[in-house]
């Protein structure tokens, strides 16, 4: 299980700082939905050359324009881009096809897509997919609970999971999901020691 560091609403400067904290706990890093907004792509730019040998997530949650912006984040440096599951399928296959031309990966963000859609989705063998409880609902319904989530998935997929994990709840997410990704966020970067914190969910990691 690999642990990926979600690096949002802060500065890029601040995030490397961050990171350099807990590199040694974490696999990936992940250049935050809202540091791409701010900053675009100089964000991702950036932590690629701070960190060159961490696989670099660009969370650009593309729904369309999918050449474009995949193309935009592998040009800066991401090694995995994300796209939203509720985007048209030819979105998708596009996103797929840049990627297999960079030699990179999809990762697809699962956020408010239904079963059927996701069976739909399970073609696409080599993608990463994200089981995903939103920002806002964890904030402004205090929902976290991936607990309830159906794992329809085969032993040879790749999933991610993101949105709210706690230690706590990494071992109930290793019963039901049993992710190959795990997405940490404010658990790590809110922390009052950020490296405790991450050396903590690595020795999880490692169980």
């Amino acid at each position: 299980m690999k642990i990926q560091l979600a690096l949002d609403r802060m500065e890029i400067n601040e995030a490397i700082e961050l990171t350099r904290k807990v590199e040694d706990s974490v696999d990936w890093i992940e250049v935050g939905t809202s540091l791409i907004k701010e900053f675009g792509m100089a964000s991702v730019r950036e932590m690629k050359q701070a960190f060159p040998a961490k696989t670099i997530v660009a969370d650009i949650k593309t729904i369309d324009n999918a050449r474009y912006e995949f193309e935009m984040c592998f040009e800066a440096g991401a090694d995995v881009a994300t796209v939203m599951g509720v985007s048209p399928l030819v979105t998708i296959d596009a996103c797929m096809e840049v990627a297999e031309r960079y030699n990179k990966i999809v990762m697809i963000d699962l956020l408010n897509t239904t079963e059927q859609q996701k069976r739909d989705l399970m073609k696409y063998k080599k993608a990463v997919f994200c089981e995903h409880v939103s920002k806002d609902q964890q904030e402004e319904l205090g929902a976290s609970n991936h607990g309830a989530v159906k794992n329809i998935y085969g032993p040879d997929m790749n999933i991610a999971a993101a949105g709210g994990i706690t230690l706590d709840s990494l071992q109930l997410l290793r019963k039901t999901l049993n992710p190959s990704i795990v997405i940490i966020g404010s658990a790590i970067t809110k922390a009052e020691n950020p490296a405790e914190a991450a050396a903590k969910f690595k020795r999880v990691e490692a169980k």
